[in-house]
């Protein structure tokens, strides 16, 4: 048949963000004897490696005569060097799609079902539409405990398992996330750790967040660490701040991420199996949820949050660990700084107990550090705390910070934006509160996290006076374009920042 004749496999130079596509001429041989058309699912075979990819064609001048063009995704999956022979074939019926019909038509997966599905996604079979197709149906509390159980152990099972049967417990801490600025965890991880808690945490870069933990430790350090290294890190230090993509832990969540954030869409569901699977993937046994409770926080009330954490017990106890669950307050942003490399700034200043160091950041580390030190030990909560405390405030867990850092390669200078104006108020008052979401996406609309040096460094906290004038906020980014750009949202949201008018108070 047409499709055995090979072709010769052509980088395009194309980044399509992981997909994998093919590029074919519209002349082509193989494209005319096999009817392939634009968007055709087609399985490529080089050597002893299979993808299947979706299929764009081009021009006849763009692509040599005889030659495939591939995505850099579809290239690097492969393994491929230029010319090498490459068969194309119709793809072949991917089973588990009548699965994912199925819940979208509102049914109920059984285990196996829900573990087809991941384990096709993993192996590239799904194109984007489809796995948009897959989260899409998950949405909106549609996926029960029951399958948010199985879906978390379909994604553990699909990646690689980190096991320490040297030590008997243990931890980690994952925030719920939607507040701008809440950089604890790498305090949080140098406190526990110096305290003798082992903690492997692994994060994944942001989603809908101008930065997440992978993002801002990046900015510090190496975090793209190989299992060995990070095995190596985690055995003299008893801690990392890793980015969990590059060890393969729960590699399919990766996938998922890609299109949730394309769809701004983060369910509740797919929220629980994504932190779980990473957490146990990793070997933890003990998990600390942080749940920020906010207007305009990712979770909105207390409802909400006792609905998650009450799924987040459920699945935990199906899958033999422990968690507990924190509601904190997030109702406005913490710390000064917004974005990776502001939020280093703050991450710093804390661990090394600055004059000017965010209060409410360091508070606020210090209660999730002796949460955990709580469930590592028979204390009270002011029993754990007071050891907190002591650790920040004797340099040690500065200290700590610092060890882990040098494992992971060494701690780097903190990059400075090349752009940044005073976002002014226009009026005088009380700042009575902000918008978590606007004032994320303030400073995502000025690079942040592609541009580590974008985002924000505010200026005042929730009850200040504001003064007509009075700097709000800073706002940075990497060129002129993308600060006018992220300006001109700013003048558009002025009430992002709500200054109720208060008149001054007469002098008698």
């Amino acid at each position: 048949m047409a499709g055995e004749l090979p072709l010769k496999a052509y980088r395009m130079g194309i980044d399509t963000h992981q997909e994998p596509v093919v590029y074919m001429r519209k002349d082509c041989a193989v494209c005319r004897a096999e009817g392939y058309t634009a968007n055709t699912r087609l399985q490529i075979k080089a050597g002893e490696c299979t993808l299947i990819a979706t299929l764009n064609t081009v021009a006849e001048e763009i692509l040599p005569r005889g030659s495939i063009g591939f995505s850099d995704s579809a290239w690097e999956f492969l393994d491929l060097k230029p010319g090498t022979p490459v068969l194309v074939h119709h793809a072949p019926e991917v089973h588990s799609l009548s699965a994912l019909r199925k819940k979208i038509y509102g049914n109920s997966l059984n285990t196996l079902e829900i573990s087809g599905i991941i384990h096709d996604i993993g192996r590239r079979l799904y194109s984007d539409i489809e796995i948009a197709g897959f989260l899409t149906a998950c949405a909106g509390g549609r996926l029960s405990s029951a399958e948010t159980i199985a879906l978390t152990t379909a994604m553990v099972n699909n990646g690689n398992r980190l096991h320490w049967p040297e030590y008997e417990r243990i931890f980690d801490k994952h925030c719920i996330g939607g507040l701008p600025g809440n950089r604890t965890t790498p305090i949080v991880v140098a406190i526990a750790s110096a305290a003798g808690l082992i903690i492997p945490k692994t994060s994944s870069r942001a989603i809908t967040s101008p930065a997440g933990t992978a993002d801002t430790m990046e900015v510090l350090t190496n975090v793209d660490l190989p299992l060995l290294h990070l095995r190596n890190v985690i055995t003299r230090t008893g801690a990392c701040l890793a980015a969990g993509g590059e060890v393969g832990l729960s590699p399919t969540d990766d996938l998922l991420i890609r299109i949730e954030r394309a769809l701004n869409l983060d369910s509740e569901g797919q929220l629980v199996a994504s932190v779980l699977s990473k957490k146990i993937a990793a070997g933890s046994t003990h998990i600390l949820i942080d749940m920020p409770i906010g207007p305009t926080a990712k979770v909105r009330d207390r409802e909400q949050a006792e609905r998650l954490a009450a799924l987040f017990q459920s699945v935990a106890r199906g899958l033999g660990v422990t968690v507990r669950c924190v509601m904190t307050d997030g109702s406005e942003a913490i710390g000064w700084g917004i974005g990776p490399a502001e939020e280093a700034r703050d991450v710093l200043s804390v661990l090394r107990n600055a004059r000017d160091a965010p209060s409410d950041l360091t508070e606020r580390a210090l209660y999730l550090a002796s949460q955990l030190l709580g469930m590592a030990r028979d204390i009270s909560d002011r029993q754990a705390l007071q050891e907190a405390r002591e650790i920040l405030a004797s340099g040690r867990a500065w200290q700590q910070f610092r060890k882990i850092c040098e494992a992971q390669g060494g701690l780097k200078q903190i990059p400075t934006a090349g752009h940044h104006i005073e976002l002014r108020s226009q009026r005088h008052g009380r700042l009575r509160s902000m918008d978590n979401r606007r004032l994320a996406h303030l400073a995502k609309v000025a690079g942040a996290p592609s541009s580590p040096e974008a985002g924000l460094r505010l200026r005042v906290k929730v009850g200040e006076m504001i003064h007509e004038h009075q700097p709000l906020a800073t706002l940075y980014a990497e060129t002129p374009g993308e600060l006018a750009y992220a300006r001109e949202y700013f003048h558009q949201n002025r009430d992002l920042f709500d200054v109720a008018v208060e008149e001054l108070p007469v002098r008698e």
